[in-house]
């Protein structure tokens, strides 16, 4: 993530025009529903969390976490704060590093919109992926932190924890597939790309053998996680709101790519030398992975379909955002260079499509 990104996601603020509401009414509802609370209550917003807002809430004994609906309309199925609320206490039972959810509320009346509130963990956010703040003999075991704790997450069975209706089981690649691709050919206002064409033609063609369940993140990044101050644990894996179930080759793929991303359009290690950095290389970082979820190593040619599928799913969701810009409905500067940056995240998936023939 750029530097630019970090600053504009990073930190609280005053609550912002549009997101504000009544404070003692909130206080209320956490006096009757949030075990230990005692106020007076202070609310500030995070910078970050423009999707669904998210805001500290500071007492005199401790901090908490708010994740809010946005308030107004909303599309069907969008902002499922429900949910988020759903997998962190069903993974939070079996010990996965997640925040505590004190408490969710479905009553429109208290702040404007259905909200949940969770613990305030403490800790290290790391918005570059080269991890520069960590001396360079510590490096790699944040990496692997990292990695026990995406494998941690696939290891553990749906049913098990009560999460087996989270999504729809199987056929996972084949419906996203098929969804980005509807997506991207009904904005036509937002062009065509011949790589994203060739795409869309060859990925439902070349999708591995085999299909697995499991819960998924959906955009598990170095800055998606609260890492110990001091030490290279992670304390809680933040952000779920586009987790569901689905294949966890896929959820890896995209944790992984950030060794071939720019870093100044998502968190990414595109350019750096790794190995000067202290930095795992992307084959040993898949094969500890392998090892830590207990499975047998991957294939190059599935592991390069599961980057190209990820990249195209970037690529769609970019394209999206270029409509929007065109159509004026997205004229913030962060959307403009999202929008700016389609064609390299198309190439990005075209040469890991053509490492697959």
């Amino acid at each position: 993530m750029s530097s630019t990104d970090a600053a504009a996601n990073a930190g609280t603020g005053a609550v912002r025009e549009g997101y504000r509401f009544d404070d003692a009414r909130l206080a209320a509802w956490m006096d009757t529903h949030v075990e230990g609370f005692a106020g007076p209550l202070t609310v500030e917003q995070f910078k970050g969390g423009q999707s669904n807002p998210t805001y500290k809430l500071v007492t005199p004994g401790r901090a908490y976490v708010l994740r809010r609906k946005p308030p107004g309309q909303v599309l069907k199925g969008a902002h499922a704060v429900e949910r988020e609320a759903r997998v962190l206490s069903a993974l939070g039972r079996t010990g996965f590093p997640v925040a505590h959810v004190h408490g969710l509320c479905l009553d429109e009346s208290v702040i404007g919109s259905w909200f949940y509130v969770m613990e305030m963990v403490e800790g290290r956010i790391f918005w570059d992926a080269t991890f520069p703040d960590v001396p360079h003999g510590e490096r790699a075991a944040y990496f692997a932190a990292m990695n026990e704790t995406i494998a941690a997450l696939h290891r553990i069975e749906p049913d098990a924890v009560g999460l087996g209706d989270y999504g729809k089981p199987g056929n996972y690649f084949e419906r996203q597939i098929a969804r980005w691709s509807r997506q991207y050919l009904e904005d036509t206002e937002a062009g065509r790309d011949p790589g994203m064409d060739r795409l869309i033609e060859w990925l439902p063609t070349a999708i591995p053998s085999g299909d697995e369940t499991r819960i998924v993140h959906g955009d598990f990044r170095c800055d998606n996680m609260i890492f110990h101050p001091t030490e290279p644990r992670v304390l809680a894996v933040l952000d779920w709101e586009l987790s569901t179930l689905g294949h966890p080759l896929a959820d890896f793929a995209y944790h992984a790519m950030m060794f071939r991303m720019p870093p100044d359009i998502v968190a990414g290690l595109g350019g750096a030398d790794i190995a000067a950095l202290g930095i795992p290389s992307e084959a040993e970082y898949l094969a500890a992975y392998c090892r830590n979820v207990g499975r047998p190593p991957i294939s190059e040619q599935d592991y390069a379909f599961c980057i190209a599928f990820n990249y195209f799913r970037l690529a769609a969701i970019f394209h999206g955002i270029k409509g929007r810009v065109i159509r004026g409905t997205a004229a913030s500067e962060h959307a403009r260079e999202r929008a700016a940056s389609l064609p390299r995240i198309v190439a990005l998936a075209v040469e890991s499509m053509e490492a697959c023939l």
